[in-house]
């Protein structure tokens, strides 16, 4: 059983009331805000920083840049890639790279042509159960890239289920009856494309690789940091307490950085809150300052070498 969470694991010193979130989506991949407007909330909710981290894609990260100069708002250029994991899934995070890296941005390709190809697929399916959505209403929905929130929503707004959260139990989460696999890298490999584009990698909200033994999480982590993993995303909004003060101890026992955000989705996630507060805690600027810090620790070394 793990000890009770100590707040002071949060930094909280000259940062404590400069709350930010690493963790948000745009319509650029499955949130309903375009970047602009995403960095509008972000001022109007009092943060001082936000990153970008749309699924597979810097497309909105520009824009959001460019606002935040406008706003008054820090935007960290961000990435949520999917890897090959099972039987729970595994998302990694990057931070602070170059996003104009042509091999990053062919490997971006690549993941979103698979999502493009899925798509429509699961459609399929959810047609096939009797379920009639169409690809058009889909879209219209996105305003963008699609993706199965935006078919969640349709499904919400079609009357077939009472919520996001509904439509991904009953249809759409992994093992789902209208789920479709797509074409992920290898952990290795997203970890390594965000590394060569000079950024660090994360492990996302470690809940959702289904692991309970921490011994084992712990192993597989130290993997991770092997392959160039150099954080984890301790503080989530899914994460119980529990779980924190576990993903938390692993992260300084193996020597990495703890970040934290709260998924952001717009209205296209049940519970979905800019800036949210964890476990009664700001996120706050003290995170953000230690990536920092870890790659410039990496730059000088490489500068030595």
């Amino acid at each position: 059983m793990a000890k009770r969470l100590d707040l002071t694991l949060w930094p909280n010193d000259q940062y404590l009331m400069d709350r930010i979130d690493l963790h948000t989506h745009s319509n650029c991949s499955d949130g309903s805000l375009s970047p602009w407007e995403l960095v509008q909330l972000a001022q109007k909710r009092d943060l001082r920083a936000i990153a970008l981290t749309d699924h597979d894609t810097v497309a909105g990260v520009a824009e959001a840049v460019a606002a935040g100069k406008e706003l008054g708002v820090e935007v960290v250029p961000g990435v949520e890639i999917s890897a090959q994991y099972s039987p729970g899934t595994m998302h990694i995070l990057g931070y602070y790279f170059d996003t104009s890296h042509p091999e990053l941005l062919k490997a971006l390709e690549e993941l979103q042509q698979a999502r493009a190809e899925r798509n429509p697929k699961i459609i399929e399916r959810l047609q096939s159960l009797g379920l009639e959505i169409t690809t058009a209403e889909v879209v219209n929905i996105s305003g963008g890239q699609v993706g199965r929130p935006h078919i969640a929503r349709a499904l919400v707004e079609r009357g077939y289920v009472s919520s996001i959260d509904e439509a991904f139990s009953r249809y759409l989460k992994k093992g789902g009856v209208a789920y479709v696999e797509k074409f992920r890298f290898s952990p290795q490999e997203a970890i390594a494309m965000i590394r060569r584009a000079g950024g660090l990698a994360t492990l996302a909200h470690p809940f959702t690789l289904e692991i309970e033994d921490s011994r084992e999480l712990t192993s597989l982590t130290s993997e991770l940091q092997e392959m160039g993993l150099e954080g984890i995303e301790v503080f989530y909004p899914d994460h119980t307490e529990e779980m924190t003060v576990i993903y938390y101890n692993i992260a300084r026992g193996l020597g990495l950085v703890s970040t934290g955000g709260s998924d952001f989705h717009g209205n296209l996630k049940d519970r979905s809150y800019l800036g949210e507060d964890i476990l009664g805690q700001k996120v706050d600027y003290g995170l953000l300052q230690s990536i920092r810090e870890r790659l410039q620790e990496r730059e000088n070394r490489q500068a030595q070498s």
